[in-house]
């Protein structure tokens, strides 16, 4: 798409003029200062909040430590702390132009210090033939490799040099000859010289959300290098026929099989990349009407549940903080009511930007890109992707989220033909989502991880076994229903589970969701269906009750019940306190066909 357009517009015909973010400098105090009391009290507040702190120490040992002992937040911890401090310090320099600057200066020194901007988790690039982690437990200065944080952190100091350049100055020229230089050295022309970085879709076309992010972060860089046109044309072609590769794999329905959560760093930076062509090239380069940009963009808006709670297939959590001023400009841009009214709705805080991974050019857009006026959030109907295979029935008070697809996607978790059920808004059937990352989570070990495993999603177990990770395993013969999803699972699980034949089928009414497992096995053997709840169940003799649902069970099955607590803090963001597995066993057959009815309690009445 971007190289057909290019072809034909040659990018240093599209660049007539100097290249513009549309992010005013410090020196602009009429911008500054127009700001709304409301914003300018909260930057006052995160700037009192990372002013008393120091810039922490980051070490060789806490480097080691991701082969050393699985930890990131060795690293980590202090990275990100010291990109937050100085995104903080840069504001506060920004609303008070008589600030002393000696944070700011502090922050870009010690940066521009750093062996590599390359976290220690990713170290190495993963291409075919690359040496292990274990092989490399420190950076080497001289092969830079661009990551994702090495890629923002560009994109921190340019913005810092875009805002406070003439004060930096006039301390010394220095500092932002510094910061040009580094940025050229460790990111610009690393990304002109090879073709190596996994990302870029040369070595390996299995792309994710890494390449609209790491783009959208060296496209804002360079256009805040002074780079001579010419130069400046070359990157940004280059960084578009990137986005065509990544585009290529996206599916057309616009899913994102990462899940919502990731939409920032996917839809989201690719929207980051449109938003910024069209600045550059003074409306000469839009795409707002294609129709697979229009899907990608919307992807949230068809994952929303409601009261803050999203579809959370694979690494996702169940309630993820959105770029909400992201949605606003997508909803503006595509004219789609609907998706600006989910942005505002979850613009969220200043703060927030700055609290995960800190993403300085979102906070500096939620400044001046106000909230717009809205009225009532428009009834959400049934949604289908057929692409990701996801499928969303709302009938009544009841909500039924259920997936098909493959179990080698990205961020994947072993779940073909999982499903979630929510009842007036909030979870009762679940799946557990995301845990914090470790050197587990992306290694041969991640499917020991509980959260991952279909032994914990709402899956049947065959003789005791799971369903196995790769693209292989996946649902056939899928058939969207007009109350639900049904399909195939026998292709999700190994040979030596000996299933012949799994057919489920989803189905959901105003009074209740119908789980139906029709099996055939080669052998005969015990089967184990899983259910993930919410709330504590309670059992009488055929059924279960559990908060808001109660559900049949079938005659015949043993049932046992396992508390989770949840121990891990970005699980509990979402599930504090316990989730509940309850497992109920048939005895061994060959031929099953078992049906679940949950009900929605007050339906009885």
């Amino acid at each position: 798409m971007f190289a057909e357009f290019l072809n034909a517009h040659p990018m240093e015909t599209l660049l007539t003029g100097a290249p513009d973010p549309g992010i005013p400098s410090a020196a602009d105090r009429e911008a500054w200062e127009q700001l709304p009391e409301s914003l300018r009290e909260e930057l006052l507040a995160l700037v009192r909040a990372y002013a008393g702190q120091p810039y922490p120490m980051r070490t060789a040992s806490g480097f080691l430590a991701f082969v050393r002992s699985g930890s990131r937040a060795a690293d980590e911890a202090p990275y990100f702390q010291r990109r937050r401090k100085l995104c903080a310090a840069v504001l506060g320099c920004c609303l008070d132009p008589d600030a002393p600057l000696d944070d700011v200066i502090d922050g870009v020194w010690c940066i521009c210090e750093e062996t590599s901007w390359v976290i220690s988790a990713h170290n190495v690039n993963p291409i075919p033939g690359a040496p292990k982690a274990a092989e490399y437990p420190l950076p080497d200065p001289e092969r830079p490799y661009i990551d994702l944080f090495s890629a923002q952190t560009a994109m921190i100091l340019s913005l810092t040099a875009r805002l406070l350049g003439s004060r930096l100055d006039q301390v010394s020229p220095l500092l932002c000859r510094r910061i040009r230089r580094e940025i050229s050295a460790r990111v610009l022309r690393p990304f002109m010289e090879t073709d190596d970085f996994w990302w870029m879709g040369v070595r390996r076309r299995d792309l994710n959300n890494w390449t609209p992010w790491i783009l959208s972060n060296v496209m804002l860089s360079a256009c805040l290098a002074s780079m001579e046109r010419g130069e400046l044309a070359a990157l940004l072609d280059r960084a578009c026929r990137m986005l065509d590769r990544w585009l290529a794999v996206m599916p057309g329905d616009g899913g994102c099989d990462e899940g919502a959560g990731y939409w920032n760093m996917a839809g989201g930076s690719l929207l980051d990349c449109l938003d910024l062509l069209e600045r550059i090239t003074e409306g000469r380069m839009t795409f707002w009407e294609n129709e697979k940009l229009r899907n990608i963009l919307r992807f949230p808006l068809l994952a929303e549940i409601g009261n803050g709670w999203f579809l959370n297939f694979a690494d996702c959590d169940a309630k993820p903080l959105l770029s909400g001023e992201r949605l606003q400009l997508a909803g503006e841009k595509l004219g789609d009511e609907a998706l600006l009214d989910l942005g505002c709705r979850h613009r969220g805080t200043l703060d927030a930007q700055l609290s995960d991974t800190p993403h300085f050019g979102r906070l500096l857009s939620m400044l001046f890109h106000r909230p717009a006026l809205r009225g009532s959030p428009p009834e959400k109907g049934d949604v289908w992707l057929p692409d990701l295979q996801v499928r969303v029935v709302r009938r009544g008070a009841l909500t039924l989220c259920c997936k098909g697809g493959h179990n080698g996607e990205n961020h994947n978790h072993n779940d073909v033909g999982s499903f979630m059920l929510y009842a007036d808004g909030e979870p009762v059937i679940v799946d557990a989502g995301n845990m914090t990352y470790t050197a587990k989570t992306f290694s041969d070990e991640r499917y020991t991880l509980w959260n991952v495993r279909s032994a914990y999603h709402n899956l049947p177990m065959i003789g005791g076994c799971e369903q196995q990770p790769g693209r292989a395993f996946a649902a056939s013969r899928t058939a969207c229903l007009p109350d639900g999803l049904r399909l195939g699972l026998e292709k999700a699980y190994a040979p030596e589970a000996g299933v012949r034949r799994l057919v489920r089928q989803l189905r959901l009414t105003e009074q209740g969701c119908e789980i139906r497992d029709t099996c055939e096995l080669i052998s005969p053997q015990p089967v184990t269906w899983v259910f993930m709840l919410r709330h504590r169940p309670e059992l009488s003799a055929q059924s279960l009750s559990a908060g808001p649902i109660g559900m049949e069970i079938p005659d015949g099955l043993a049932c046992r019940v396992e508390e989770i607590p949840i121990a891990d803090p970005r699980m509990a963001r979402s599930f504090p306190g316990s989730l509940w597995r309850v497992l109920l066993t048939a005895g061994p057959a060959a031929v099953y066909d078992m049906q679940f009815t949950v009900r929605r309690k007050s339906a009885h009445a």
